[in-house]
């Protein structure tokens, strides 16, 4: 069976339902170019306020950044106040953006505190509501991402599943931790199996624990999902939507190497020095860094070396200057 196929919301048909989550600090505009090298079904930038949106903050507006080339391309709100759902659902179809999605997941505390995020699975209604004054508001598909439920007392992601689906929602992805969790333990995709087994119209898209291609097509056939949802998982893999692809249709995975990784590191890097002042920019290369890095045995001390230079200059230095054929095996890290 096929797991891996073009997937259609209301007008909008998707290339691939192998999609790349929104993360805060991480899915930014070099992070979309790289991804968009490898074919993702959709993708979508780092969550905005509902508030902060409608005040249009600029640093808020360069959040949503993109090119045509990144389609389709999502935008997330993040918000728990009807009446804002509505207009800057609007914003962000004006914006030209493919689909708009709702955060119903981020366990932060900042976020959760005013019942914005995950906070707002403790109200199943409330979730209805957003999501219908987004509905009504715009053409473009509304989605919406929350996690299993609050705690092991409150898994009720099937219910707000079924809420969602009666508010008109295209699609809902299900991370399958609940908040009291947050990034911790194993994601439970019988969760998600579950909220399949309850959608009648609605799209499942299942989210937690897609670290390489054999944990997409697995997420696919115990959940029965329709689309999944790769989120740190594509953290310095950029490529791994093409590997879920090519395992599904039979293919040999992409060799990652030593040359590759830095090959795709250097990359990231130009783009990253094309979009970011220099000082946010040195900020950025560390993180990223640490992403590729990770992956290979041997690469600690480069790391470390990076993470301590002052400069892009040194940083490409250190990066060209090493010795990538010491570096032979590599590891998909949780």
């Amino acid at each position: 069976m096929r797991y891996v196929k073009p997937i259609k919301f209301k007008s909008l048909i998707l290339p691939s339902n192998v999609f790349y989550s929104p993360l805060a600090g991480c899915s930014d505009f070099p992070f979309r170019q790289m991804a968009s090298l490898y074919g993702v079904g959709l993708m979508y930038c780092e969550m905005v306020k509902m508030d902060a949106l409608i005040r249009h903050e600029p640093s808020t507006y360069h959040i949503l950044d993109y090119r045509d080339s990144m389609r389709p391309i999502g935008a997330q709100l993040c918000g728990s106040k009807p009446e804002l759902a509505g207009p800057t659902a609007r914003i962000i179809e004006d914006l030209g953006f493919d689909v708009v999605d709702l955060n119903c997941g981020c366990p932060v505390d900042k976020v959760t505190k005013d019942g914005s995020g995950s906070g707002m699975l403790k109200n199943p209604q409330l979730i209805g509501e957003v999501i219908s004054n987004m509905v009504a508001a715009v053409k473009i598909p509304v989605t919406v991402k929350i996690r299993a439920g609050w705690d092991q007392d409150s898994l009720n992601a099937p219910e707000i599943t079924r809420i969602a689906e009666e508010a008109g929602a295209t699609a809902i992805a299900i991370h399958g931790r609940t908040r009291v969790q947050k990034y911790t333990g194993k994601a439970d995709w019988d969760i998600i199996r579950q909220c399949k087994e309850v959608a009648k119209s609605i799209y499942v898209i299942g989210n937690g624990d897609v670290f390489s291609a054999q944990d997409g097509l697995a997420l696919f056939e115990q959940s029965g999902c329709d689309a999944i949802l790769a989120s740190r998982g594509t953290m310095g893999q950029p490529w791994i939507a093409e590997d879920v692809k090519r395992l599904d249709n039979g293919q040999p995975l992409l060799e990652v190497n030593g040359e590759m990784i830095r090959d795709h590191l250097l990359k990231h890097i130009d783009y990253i020095r094309m979009y970011q002042i220099e000082k946010k920019a040195i900020l950025d290369t560390r993180r990223v860094g640490c992403w590729f890095l990770r992956l290979g045995k041997g690469t600690k001390a480069l790391r470390e070396q990076i993470n301590k230079s002052k400069s892009m200059e040194e940083m490409i230095a250190l990066i060209e200057g090493y010795d990538w054929s010491q570096t032979k095996e590599f590891c998909y890290a949780s």
